[in-house]
């Protein structure tokens, strides 16, 4: 059993087979977060991963049925925070993901430099706005806004947490592209792959897919494009695939 609260929904990952905590009002997770889960690499057998701005725990979720090792999470709001903890508990995934309530640029020093092999990030996408355009509701602005997080923030914290060697992933949008290049080298994140995705043929691209490694060297691959509707407006075959497990 588990304790929803106010409208709090149980929703499905139906490619992992594991179920999520969401909420309308205060977040659930788009499919930006999906493909980053399925984009990076994570070792199989072992290894230590950690995921910033988690949300509501669904990058860690998803990424603990692509690999068996361990997991952290790191959110700053108490609210998604406990709602990563309980879908957690409720999987039976406590002994592989560890959730910590706290502000990604303290991590570095609260867990170490370079302990982890894998980090990977979904960070607010847009700079913080007037006090009239940003969104009323706190949780949702927080989400979406660099307000306790900048771009760099997120950036410097990855290239802190991650070994030499490792690899650092991140979703983001494509207008931040150069930004998040520049940053990545500034920070010794060697950028290596990178994927556009569009919402359908003749589109321009929505989202960026970007993965690094720790002090690597230059030699960048353009993956090919994922394309998230086709001609009729269903998902296309790969999307499926990702969200629901279908050949």
């Amino acid at each position: 059993m588990v304790n929803l609260r106010e409208d709090e929904r149980m929703d499905y990952l139906l490619a992992e087979n594991l179920r999520i905590i969401q909420s309308p009002s205060v977040f659930a997770f788009s499919l930006d977060a999906v493909l980053l889960a399925r984009f990076v690499y994570v070792p199989i057998q072992k290894g230590n991963i950690i995921d910033l701005c988690s949300g509501n725990g669904v990058i860690p979720l998803f990424l603990s049925a692509r690999t068996k090792g361990n997991i952290t999470g790191v959110e700053i709001q108490e609210r998604l925070f406990d709602m990563a903890e309980r879908s957690i508990e409720y999987n039976g995934l406590q002994d592989r993901i560890k959730m910590i309530h706290g502000d990604i640029k303290e991590m570095p020093q609260q867990l170490g430099h370079g302990k982890f092999d894998v980090v990977t990030c979904n960070p607010p996408y847009f700079i913080t706005p007037s006090k009239d355009e940003i969104n009323p509701n706190e949780h949702l602005a927080i989400a979406r806004h660099e307000i306790l997080c900048t771009l760099e923030d997120a950036v410097k914290a990855s290239s802190q947490l991650v070994r030499q060697g490792g690899k650092v992933a991140f979703v983001h949008r494509p207008g931040r592209l150069l930004d998040i290049v520049t940053l990545m080298r500034q920070y010794r994140l060697e950028p290596k792959r990178i994927r556009f995705v569009y919402p359908k043929q003749g589109k321009e691209a929505n989202t960026i897919l970007v993965e690094a490694i720790k002090d690597g060297s230059p030699d960048l691959k353009i993956l090919p494009p994922l394309f998230v509707y086709n001609e009729t407006d269903e998902y296309t075959e790969e999307i499926r695939e990702i969200l629901y497990g279908e050949e």
